[in-house]
């Protein structure tokens, strides 16, 4: 995920201040995965608050998220100079978890905007800080 001043996803949404999620799913991911993760990034604290201090959340902001799905985060490069992608989730076990997560996180309180699920997209963003952080 990036903290970001603005991001969109084409086709798909786009956001203000807030965080760009790049959202791989594995094999053997769960609900109870995609809940954690949205509750972990939602109190995530990586916002300023008036000193200047990682102090502020995306829920404390008023933030908004973009989730992009991203199945080539799974990639292995080990091997060879050809990435293979065994370990990312087959797309009908993928997409229902990803619109949970977008779900869980919704209910959090974070509004949310998505890209399009399996499509070739153009992701733009603008990242603040820089601040790039992954979570497992």
């Amino acid at each position: 995920m990036q903290r970001v001043s603005r991001a969109k996803a084409t086709p798909g949404g786009s956001i203000g201040l807030g965080l760009c999620i790049l959202l791989g799913v594995a094999r053997g991911d769960g609900e109870a995965e995609g809940a954690r993760l949205a509750g972990k990034i939602a109190r995530l604290r990586i916002f300023p608050d008036d000193a200047g201090r990682f102090d502020r959340s995306l829920l404390d902001t008023g933030g908004a998220a973009l989730v992009v799905s991203q199945f080539t985060l799974l990639a292995d490069t080990a091997k060879g100079n050809r990435p293979t992608l065994l370990e990312a989730a087959p797309p009908e076990q993928a997409e229902p978890l990803y619109e949970h997560f977008c779900a869980e996180l919704r209910a959090l309180g974070a509004q949310v905007e998505t890209g399009v699920f399996g499509a070739r997209m153009e992701v733009e963003l603008v990242n603040d800080g820089p601040v790039t952080i992954v979570l497992d």
